[in-house]
């Protein structure tokens, strides 16, 4: 029986071409090819290196049409790698049909860790780190950003944003309303370039900052928020939230009284809070 080739999921540098490990440079070279979210940008990092192994297109617009192939010249004996334009494929980035495809077809899926923004911005932020969540990159509409938002005000654990330039302003906008405008947080741009800079503060220090100087509305930006505080108000905060979604539903007490098992807060604190509920 013929052995299965391997699938490579490489991180690649996120800025400092120095940040590609040995590691990773030896298996693009060894590899049959290379799926690439952009293999212009790749080809590029890759001339860098003298690695000459040919590309294959994979993003988001072809990845299902693509996948099986890719597994079939697994399953026929050739290794493969998969890269991202920068980081740690799959976290944010297309990927995840291939390794999905590749697994239940039994071909062995190898990581060669390296970069990732998102934990090279925790490991400066100054926040609690020793648990936290991903967020990604929120909606691009506000209704549906705020939504999102909304959804997390409650959330104990360091949260992490992933956030563009052309937005970056009403995405802190929205963070300062929705979690408050002295919530701790961090925004960490250009990570490992050479205009890398780390500003921490509270949310609406950061957005004065952004808005007042051009320079910090540039680049590519990891948002990191320090989470709830897990005391009672915000025990009550939760419930409140949760009260409004459960009143649209239930009777006032029923909702009150679900609320307030769900979220800790004491029941009379919820129950008649429609005013609280409405300015949340």
């Amino acid at each position: 029986m013929h052995a299965t080739g391997t699938l490579y999921v490489v991180a690649t540098p996120i800025g400092n071409l120095g940040d590609l490990t040995p590691r990773a440079q030896q298996v693009l070279r060894e590899v049959a090819a290379i799926c690439a979210e952009d293999t212009r940008r790749s080809g590029q990092l890759l001339a860098h290196f003298g690695i000459a192994t040919p590309l294959l297109a994979l993003h988001e617009h072809n990845e299902d049409a693509v996948a099986q192939r890719i597994v079939t010249r697994l399953l026929g004996g050739e290794s493969l790698a998969l890269i991202s334009d920068a980081g740690t494929p799959l976290v944010s980035d297309p990927g995840f049909r291939l390794v999905r495809t590749a697994r239940a077809a039994g071909v062995k899926v190898s990581p060669v860790p390296g970069a990732s923004a998102l934990i090279a911005a925790l490991s400066v932020a100054g926040l609690p780190s020793d648990r936290f969540a991903f967020e990604g990159f929120l909606p691009a509409k506000a209704a549906a950003r705020r939504e999102r938002l909304k959804a997390l005000a409650g959330e104990a654990r360091t949260l992490i944003f992933y956030e563009s330039a052309h937005r970056i302003v009403e995405a802190l906008a929205d963070m300062a309303s929705v979690f408050g405008d002295e919530r701790p947080a961090v925004l960490a741009r250009e990570l490992t370039k050479l205009f890398e800079k780390v500003l921490d503060g509270t949310l609406a220090g950061l957005l004065a900052q952004v808005t007042a100087d051009p320079d910090q509305r540039r680049g590519e930006f990891v948002v990191l928020v320090q989470g709830a505080a897990e005391d009672g108000d915000a025990k009550v905060a939760e419930g409140l939230r949760l009260y409004a979604r459960l009143k649209e539903h239930l009777p006032p007490s029923t909702a009150a009284k679900l609320a307030a098992e769900l979220s800790g807060a004491p029941r009379k604190a919820l129950y008649g809070a429609e005013s609280g509920a409405q300015r949340r």
